[in-house]
């Protein structure tokens, strides 16, 4: 797969901008939650995502 093979469609509709923090556990992995940076305090209980130590790559090795 090329980057020509990926487009993501135009559109006018503005992105979701991100936040995120990182949650230091004793007993686990620490973790990086990334959610909306305007979510309310409700959709923060649903809107979010975790990734652990070693979910991570160098975009560069994914192009």
């Amino acid at each position: 797969m090329t980057d020509a093979d990926f487009h993501a469609p135009d559109s006018e509709e503005p992105t979701t901008a991100l936040d995120h923090v990182t949650i230091e556990n004793d007993d686990a992995p620490d973790e990086c939650a990334i959610f909306p940076y305007d979510a309310s305090e409700d959709e923060l209980m649903t809107a979010w995502i975790s990734a652990y130590d070693g979910s991570f790559v160098a975009l560069e090795s994914m192009r």
